[in-house]
């Protein structure tokens, strides 16, 4: 976890997530973190600041995952959010996506999706949208 804006704000906070197994594996993808004043009566809002292809990222980073959505309870913490993203990247969901067409490629073609999130993690143009280098 890393504080960008310095130990007077500990509400706003990134996570970095290295996935060890799956398509993602090797890249790095740093989420922000924004814990509401009513914690943990709200979820808090997650949002990727690395462009990833994934079917549950869209391209402004926004992160579709049940437990920042309808599945909040206060029960819940931060710990749970960050298990949900590192569950994101080893087990992609073409059913719940963000991302249509990355959804599409997963459903119908898992060894085509595995090279489009290759090319993208290693720099590079998957269709006309270029990702930054993750890995």
């Amino acid at each position: 976890m890393a504080f960008p804006n310095g130990k007077d704000d500990l509400m706003n906070f990134e996570v970095t997530i290295r996935p060890d197994e799956g398509y993602y594996l090797g890249g790095t993808f740093v989420f922000s973190v924004q814990i509401s004043p009513i914690y943990p009566h709200e979820a808090p809002k997650v949002k990727c600041k690395t462009k990833v292809y994934h079917p549950n990222i869209d391209l402004e980073g926004n992160v579709c995952l049940n437990i920042l959505r309808e599945d909040w309870k206060p029960v819940l913490n931060v710990n749970t959010v960050i298990y949900g993203l590192f569950h994101l990247f080893t087990e992609p969901n073409h059913e719940d996506p963000l991302n249509q067409d990355a959804a599409a490629v997963l459903r119908d073609n898992p060894k085509l999706f595995e090279s489009y999130v290759r090319r993208a993690m290693a720099g590079g143009y998957v269709g006309q949208t270029f990702f930054p280098r993750c890995i």
